[in-house]
């Protein structure tokens, strides 16, 4: 079906998309640091919430909700790197 991604989070899947996809029993699942990454599946959609960036992703269909996984762990991974980038770095007026 499709893989569509909001870049705010004040973006949102439209009403036509929720009342399609994101009905029915849900279940919630937090990745990342201090779970700031949310991943919530739906029997025919998974939606992924990134809190950090402010991205939402909306996966519909067979084929690529099973892409979900692989999206969280690429996101979790790139915010640990992201992370240890920052902390590596020391500004001239520390030193």
């Amino acid at each position: 079906m499709g893989v569509f991604r909001y870049e705010n989070k004040y973006a949102a899947p439209t009403k036509e998309q929720r009342e399609r996809y994101m009905r029915g029993e849900s279940e919630e699942i937090h990745f990342g640091p201090d779970g700031q990454i949310l991943l919530i599946l739906y029997p025919e959609a998974a939606y992924v919430k990134d809190d950090i960036d402010g991205v939402r992703l909306l996966f519909t269909g067979y084929k690529d909700k099973q892409k979900v996984q692989e999206e969280v762990r690429r996101l979790v991974e790139y915010h640990q790197q992201k992370d240890n980038r920052t902390r590596s770095f020391t500004s001239g007026s520390k030193v």
